[in-house]
């Protein structure tokens, strides 16, 4: 079965985790939406986050599919820190996997979240393409979790939005590929 992983567009940050793309993220949805046009997908899931339903959503329009909201690929939930950036309280994330900020998901169980909502596709069917909407941080980790090698440094250099393919076969053999150029 084939992945097609989305990061969302980009949106102006704020506290608010459903918010919109701003007017670029609008305009790169629609660069999305002709990338993906030329894959044969017959199904599109969603983060509920309204930047990442947006970002697949020109796309499923075009194809005349359903956006199936999940709940397991929201981002993670960082939680709450001080004192340090966004991307320092991330990198912490990442060098200790069972850390957590108050409030907050550690990367083992955000990974395990999203891991869980690939393997119940996977349970479902293993034939055709998936688009996946989702965000950086989760996008991250699921693709860590087969590969290790795609850690914080991997996480820092992910474009809004951005593709991965995903390929995992019937043996449990995966293969990972960008396919976002913009």
């Amino acid at each position: 079965m084939v992945f097609y992983l989305v990061r969302h567009a980009h949106a102006e940050w704020s506290p608010d985790e459903n918010r919109p793309l701003s007017a670029r993220g609008l305009q790169d949805s629609l660069a999305v939406a002709d990338l993906l046009d030329s894959f044969s997908v017959h199904r599109v899931i969603s983060s509920p986050y309204q930047r990442a339903v947006q970002t697949v959503e020109p796309f499923a329009k075009r194809k005349g599919l359903e956006i199936k909201k999940c709940v397991a690929f929201r981002e993670r939930i960082l939680g709450l820190y001080s004192d340090i950036t966004f991307s320092e309280a991330v990198r912490r994330t990442w060098e200790d996997p069972n850390f957590a900020y108050r409030h907050g998901e550690t990367n083992r169980e955000a990974q395990s979240r999203g891991v869980n909502g690939i393997r119940e596709l996977l349970d479902e069917e293993m034939e055709g393409s998936i688009v996946v909407g989702t965000h950086g941080n989760l996008l991250a980790l699921i693709l860590n979790h087969y590969d290790q090698s795609l850690g914080y440094s991997f996480w820092v250099r992910l474009t809004m939005p951005d593709i991965y393919r995903l390929e995992v076969g019937k043996s449990g053999k995966t293969q990972i590929q960008r396919i976002w150029n913009g």
